[in-house]
Order: structure tokens, then sequence, then C-alpha cells
């Protein structure tokens, strides 16, 4: 075999490895297509499907400016302040075997150091099947009042809970437990209830709570209107004796407003609270009171409103006092 013959077949066999091994190349694989986030309509507006799962999410929040201004001198000696307060909230829903399931969590800090509201924490924290309803939560009882600014009863609504609700088309009903080991230093506890119904134009709101510590009770309603360009608003309060778990502002009130509806975007709304005996120091007095105020909200845009209210109240044989507030509220 000469030279040539020898370069001619190193170059056949070189040839016929090259293209059996072109012939067995890896081939990269195709990437995993990418689950882009679903829209949820299935449980309202605003929810998102978390990718890889059957559950629907929602996230919102409010971001709220305020100052207030009062003709009584705080104790540091000032007579205004103001306020900046951010919530953030995170919503949950699925459907399951034994009903909707859903869990609520609010978020809020707080800062304003001259009135003493300089706070962060979980506000609301809770979880929904179907009717049921177990967390800390905002009781009916929060609900309770007018949309002005001079309306109290209910001191204290915010307890670790445990409630059901039963709603129709036109009628919602419930009950529950709530701890108020926040309020006592032993464990104590007391019972909440809401019925209302809407008759036509009308909605009628009734709230009541027991205290079993104090063994007194309060019973609280709401009745709403439409007449005219707005919405009448008429509101009574009685309790038994004073409790320390809900703390009543008083052993009676009553009130009255009317929200007109002065444009799409602006409303203007006075008010007008009666309060008798008055509680101080945990404990009713025989002094009554009375308060009103106008409360002013203007939708600047979508999501954006400016607010502002001023009031003035009035203790019979005592004091009385002016203040009010200008608010900027972002809400997403």
């Amino acid at each position: 075999m000469n030279i040539k013959s020898l370069l001619l077949g190193s170059a056949a066999a070189l040839a016929a490895v090259s293209g059996a091994q072109a012939a067995d190349a890896i081939v990269a694989a195709e990437p995993e297509p990418m689950e882009y986030v679903r829209v949820c309509d299935a449980f309202g507006t605003g929810y998102f499907y978390i990718p890889g799962t059957e559950t629907c999410l929602k996230i919102g929040g409010e971001v709220r400016a305020t100052v207030y201004v009062n003709e009584t001198e705080s104790a540091d000696g000032d007579d205004w302040d103001s306020e900046v307060r951010a919530r953030v909230v995170l919503e949950t829903k699925s459907d399951s075997e034994i009903g909707t399931i859903g869990s609520y969590i609010r978020l809020q800090a707080s800062q304003g150091a001259d009135l003493g509201r300089e706070s962060i924490g979980i506000d609301q924290a809770y979880i929904t099947v179907g009717g049921f309803k177990v967390g800390r939560s905002l009781t009916w009882a929060d609900d309770w009042g007018l949309a002005g600014e001079s309306d109290a009863f209910f001191g204290n609504a915010r307890f670790n809970t445990a409630n059901y609700t039963y709603t129709s088309d036109a009628f919602t009903a419930g009950i529950g437990i709530d701890d108020l080991s926040d309020v006592y230093t032993g464990n104590e506890v007391g019972m909440e209830a809401v019925v209302s119904a809407s008759l036509g134009a009308a909605t009628v709101v009734v709230n009541g709570v027991y205290d079993f510590a104090d063994e007194e009770g309060a019973i609280a309603g709401v009745v709403t209107a439409d007449l005219g360009p707005g919405t009448l608003g008429i509101a009574g309060a009685w309790a038994s004796g004073y409790s320390t778990g809900y703390d009543f502002e008083a052993e009676w009130a009553v009130g009255a407003a009317y929200t007109f509806k002065a444009t799409e975007k602006l409303s203007i709304t006075p008010q007008v609270f009666y309060y008798g005996d008055v509680a101080d120091a945990g404990a009713f007095t025989s002094v009554d009171a009375w308060a009103a105020d106008l409360y002013v909200e203007y939708a600047l845009a979508a999501g954006l409103t400016a607010s502002a209210d001023v009031r003035y109240t009035d203790l019979d044989g005592g004091d009385s006092n002016w203040d009010g507030f200008v608010r900027l509220t972002r809400s997403f």
C-alpha cells in the first residue's frame, strides 16, 4: 500500500465517524412554556389566579394623609397634628367541596405622634368557609353609625372572633362570639348579632352585643333611605349598663344625617347626634351631650378622594369644643 492509498482510506474513515457522531448529537430540550397570570372573575373584579394553583388572589390597599385641628390642645400644647396611615390588603378565595374558602389580611401602619396614633401591625386577619368566619376582625358593631363624623357608640369593635352569617338577596342575619381578653385581665367573652333587610329604597340594620363579664348589653339600629338627591339616615342605640368589653360611649344615643349628592363627584353630609348619660371613667354619668358636624367628600379621580370635616361638641353644663380635619386618600 502506497502513501496515497493510506491517506485516502484515513479520510474516508474520518468522514464516516464524523457522520455517525453528527447523527447521534444531543438536541437541547425545548423550554417549558411559561404560565402567565390568568384573570379570575369567579369572585368579582381584581382577582387573579396564583400561578400553579386554583386559588384566586386580590391585592389592594390605601394610603391616607390627614391634618387634624383641635380647639383643645394636646398634652404637648399643640392644637394640630398630621397623620399618615398605610394599609395593604390581601384576599384569597377558592372553591372546595365544603364551599368557598377565603382569607383576608389587612396590614396597617400609621404615624401621628402628637395624637398618639403611632402603630404598626395586623389590623385584621381571618379565614372564611362559606358563611363562617374565624380570626381577628372588626365586628358588625363597627358598621353602626351614619355618614358623618359625630356618631359614636361602640368604643371597642375589634376582637378575635368566630361568627356565622346567613345572607339572601334582601336579608342578612349573623351571630358570633367575641374574645374580650384584650380588655379584661381574665378570659372573658361577649356575644354579637346582626340583622339587616332591604325594603325597596330603605335599608334597616340592627346590631346587638352582650358582655358576659359585666352582664350588660346594647342594641343599636340604623335606617337609611334614598330621599331626593341624596340619602337620609337615622340611627339610635341603647345600653342596659356600661360594658368594659364593648366600651359604650353613652347609655343611649340618637342622630340623623343627610348625604346630599351635589354632583357625581361631590357629596356633602350634615349630621347631628344627641347622647344621654355619657360614659366617663368606666361608668355612665348623668351628663348629656350633643354633637354636630359637616363632612364633605370629593372624588378627584378614580381611587383618589379629598375630604374634610368640621365638628362641634357640647357637654350639658360643661365644655364645648371645635375640631376637624382635611384628608387625601388614595385607594387601590
